[in-house]
C-alpha cells in the first residue's frame, strides 16, 4: 500500500472515531437550550480543562506556531508568554458568572452584560462582535485541516475538499450534540495533541541535529542569532521590536478569557471549585506548546524556504524517515487542533447570534425546540462563510488570529466593570465598545496612522476605557438592587 494512502486512512479512522465520540456524548445531557448550550452545568474539571485548553491551541498552535518559530524565531514565544496569564480574570469573574448563570438562567456572554448594564442593544453590538471575530477564527482552524490533507495525500486531496471533510465531521457532532459533544471530543483531541506534540517536538531535533541544543548551536553559527534574540522578527524579517511583541502579548492576555466560546464554558461547569481548579491547571497546557515550537526551530536549517511558513509541519513529515503509520497519527494530531477549536467555535457562535442578536428582538417568545432549530440553522450558515473564507483566502494563520483578538480585547473593560464599578453603566458600555472597535478597527486596516507601533487593540483599548468612563459618569448610575448580585460575589 502507498504510503500516502496509509496516513490518509489512519488520519479517517481518527475522523470517525470523532465523530462517534462527538455523537454519543450528546446523550448525556437534557434535550433543551440549557442543554444544547451550556450542558446543563454540569462539566467536571478534566473536560473544562481541556475544553479550554484544546479550544484555544488549535490550528494556530500546531500550524501557525511553528510557522513562527520558523520563520520568524523568537516571536513566536510571545504565545507562551500571553498563555500563561491569560486566564488569571477568570479565576475571579468566572466563579461569579457561574453563579449569576444558575440564577438569572444565563447562556451566554452578552446576556450577562445586557442584564447588568440594562442595554439590549448592547447585546446587538456584542452578538455582531462575536460573530464576526469568530469568522477568521473559525477560518484558521478549516484553512490548517486544508493544509494537513492536502500535503500528505500529496495534492491528491485539495485544499478544499480537505476542509470540507474535516469540518462536514465536526458540523454533525456539533449539531447532534452541541457543547456537551465538543466537550469530550476536545478531550479525547486534547489528550492526542499533547502525546503527538511531545513525540516530534523531541524527535525531530534528535533525528535533524543530534538534539534540542545542538540544534540551537547549529542555528546561532550559521549567522541566523537574531531569530533566537528576545523579540524575535517582524513579518518582513527585520528585528521585531519590543513596542509590538508586548502589545501583542497584552492585547492577547486581556482577550483570551473574553472569547465567547471560552467565556461560555464558565455557565457551563460543574461548581464554582471545578471552574477554579481548572484555570489554575491552566498554565499547565503551555507545556504543550514548548515542543511544537521547536518544531519550528527544527526546519530552519534543514528545510529552508517553505513557503508559506505555517506549512512547516506538514512539509517536514513528507521529507523525513518516518514509518507511515507514526506520520498518520502526527497527522492526525494536527487535525485535532484544528477540530478541537473549530467545534467550540461553531457553537458558540450560533448561540450567540441566535440568544443575543435575534430572539430579544422578536414579538413571541420562541419555544425551546425553535431556539434550538435555529441555533443549529446558524451553525450550518456560519460553517458556510468561513468555509468559502477558507478555500479563497491567503492570509496567515497568525495574522488572523491576531486581528482576531484586537477585537474581542475590547469586551474586557466592560466585563471588568461589569462586576467592580457600580458606577458604569449602560450607555457608557455601549459608547465604550463602540469607540473601542471604531478605533481598532481603524488602526487594523491602515496601520501607518499608528503614532507608535502598538498592536491596534492598544488603540482601541484606550479609547474604550476613556469614553466608557466619561459617558458613564455622566448618566444615572444602574439600580444598585440590581448590581448587588454582581458587586456582592464572593471571590473565596
Amino acid at each position: 500500500m502507498e504510503t500516502w494512502l496509509v496516513i490518509v486512512l489512519i488520519c479517517g479512522g481518527y475522523l470517525v472515531a470523532t465523530l462517534l465520540m462527538g455523537v454519543l456524548s450528546g446523550r448525556t445531557v437534557s434535550n433543551s437550550v440549557a442543554g444544547y448550550v451550556a450542558a446543563d452545568r454540569t462539566m467536571n474539571v478534566l473536560v473544562l480543562y481541556f475544553v479550554l485548553g484544546a479550544s484555544v491551541f488549535s490550528s494556530f498552535a500546531f500550524l501557525g506556531g511553528p510557522g513562527w518559530a520558523y520563520s520568524r524565531g523568537a516571536a513566536a514565544f510571545y504565545i507562551l508568554a500571553y498563555g500563561v496569564v491569560g486566564m488569571v480574570p477568570l479565576y475571579f469573574i468566572g466563579p461569579r458568572t457561574r453563579r449569576l448563570g444558575a440564577r438569572f438562567n444565563f447562556v451566554t456572554q452578552a446576556e450577562l452584560l445586557v442584564h447588568r448594564y440594562g442595554n439590549r442593544s448592547l447585546g446587538v453590538v456584542l452578538a455582531v462582535l462575536s460573530v464576526i471575530v469568530f469568522i477568521p477564527y473559525l477560518t484558521l482552524q478549516m484553512k490548517g485541516a486544508s493544509y494537513i490533507l492536502s500535503v500528505i495525500s500529496e495534492g491528491r486531496i485539495p485544499e478544499w475538499a480537505g476542509a470540507l471533510i474535516t469540518y462536514g465531521v465536526v458540523l454533525v457532532y456539533v449539531l447532534t450534540s452541541g457543547v456537551m459533544g465538543v466537550g469530550w471530543t476536545n478531550t479525547f483531541q486534547g489528550v492526542f495533541m499533547l502525546v503527538i506534540a511531545w513525540f516530534l517536538g523531541l524527535y525531530l531535533p534528535y533525528k535533524l541535529y543530534g538534539g534540542v541544543g545542538a540544534m540551537f548551536e547549529q542555528i546561532d553559527a550559521r549567522d541566523l542569532g537574531a531569530m533566537l534574540q528576545a523579540p524575535g522578527l517582524d513579518a518582513s524579517g527585520a528585528p521585531w521590536n519590543w513596542w509590538a511583541f508586548s502589545s501583542a502579548v497584552v492585547v492577547s492576555a486581556l482577550g483570551l478569557s473574553m472569547w465567547p466560546h471560552l467565556f461560555m464554558k464558565s455557565y457551563a461547569a460543574k461548581s464554582e471549585k471545578a471552574l477554579r481548579l481548572t484555570v489554575v491547571l491552566y498554565p499547565t497546557f503551555q507545556l504543550f506548546l514548548v515542543p511544537i515550537l521547536l518544531i519550528g526551530f527544527a526546519g530552519i536549517l534543514a528545510f529552508p524556504n517553505v513557503a508559506p511558513a505555517d506549512t512547516i509541519v506538514p512539509y517536514i513529515l513528507t521529507q523525513i524517515d518516518l514509518s507511515p503509520v507514526l506520520v498518520g497519527l502526527v497527522c492526525a494530531g494536527t487535525l485535532a487542533a484544528s477540530m478541537s477549536t473549530g467545534d467550540a467555535l461553531l457553537h458558540a457562535a450560533a448561540s450567540i447570534g441566535v440568544r443575543d442578536g435575534l430572539t430579544p428582538f422578536l414579538y413571541e417568545k420562541i419555544d425551546d425546540r425553535t431556539e434550538r432549530r435555529l441555533i443549529r440553522m446558524l451553525v450550518v450558515f456560519i460553517g458556510l462563510v468561513a468555509y468559502y473564507f477558507a478555500v479563497v483566502s491567503e492570509v496567515s494563520l497568525v495574522a488572523l488570529l491576531l486581528g482576531s483578538y484586537g477585537g474581542v480585547a475590547q469586551i474586557f473593560p466592560l466585563m471588568f466593570a461589569a462586576f467592580y464599578w457600580p458606577r458604569a453603566t449602560g450607555a457608557g458600555a455601549l459608547a465604550g465598545l463602540v469607540a473601542g472597535l471604531v478605533v481598532n478597527t481603524l488602526f487594523l486596516v491602515a496601520p501607518d496612522l499608528r503614532p507608535f507601533p502598538l498592536h491596534e487593540g492598544i488603540y482601541g483599548l484606550i479609547a474604550n476605557v476613556i469614553v466608557f468612563t466619561t459617558v458613564s459618569l455622566a448618566t444615572p448610575p444602574e439600580p444598585m438592587e440590581k448590581l448587588r448580585a454582581y458587586m456582592d460575589a464572593d471571590d473565596g
